[in-house]
């Protein structure tokens, strides 16, 4: 490993929180592969059990859960263990809520859909380092619709106040948001 990596130390206990049971496996496995010492969840409620009973040095949690928001946990796990790495998944593409995220006490976030190494490079990475330039960066149109998501997400996802700050028409905006995120 550089010197921009930390080393896992005594306390290798990661929490995993997502919805997507067939992720969640994958991903267990393939942090256990890495040294860790995983559990998991798949709700709030039970990533929230796990963080107050038995706060781990680690977590990868999925900002948006079927029973609520990610971000619950990891105010959890933040009020019972402030030193934890907390990673947040998002698959939704809204950076805006990512960096609430990270305001939150999240150490990083990540677009899913993110493998072990993307996990364990964002759990290990330094404070002080920077990350390395991502492997596949985002296309311009992602990037733009990047923007768009954040701009709809600060006007309290209001189809006609977004339109009228991006100056395009609302029927416009509104197909965007319809569409899946570009790759």
């Amino acid at each position: 490993m550089d010197a921009n990596v930390l080393e896992l130390g005594d306390d290798k206990s990661l929490l995993l929180v997502d919805d997507d049971e067939p992720f969640l496996r994958r991903l267990a496995k393939a942090m256990e592969k890495r040294g860790f010492s995983v559990e998991t969840a798949e709700t709030v409620a039970g990533g929230r059990a796990i963080a107050t009973a038995r706060p781990p040095a680690y977590a990868v949690i999925d900002l948006r859960l079927e029973d609520g928001n990610g971000l619950d946990v990891v105010e959890a796990l933040r009020e019972r263990r402030p030193d934890s790495r907390i990673v947040v998944l998002t698959g939704y593409g809204a950076i805006a809520t990512a960096v609430a995220a990270v305001k939150m006490g999240a150490t990083d976030y990540l677009s899913k859909p993110a493998d072990a190494t993307d996990v364990t490079n964002a759990l290990l990475a330094g404070t002080d380092a920077l990350p390395p330039p991502p492997e596949n960066p985002m296309s311009a149109d992602r990037v733009r619709w990047e923007h768009i998501q954040r701009v709809y997400e600060l006007c309290d996802r209001n189809v006609s106040e977004t339109a009228r700050r991006l100056s395009m028409h609302r029927r416009t905006l509104q197909r965007i948001l319809a569409k899946r995120s570009p790759r």
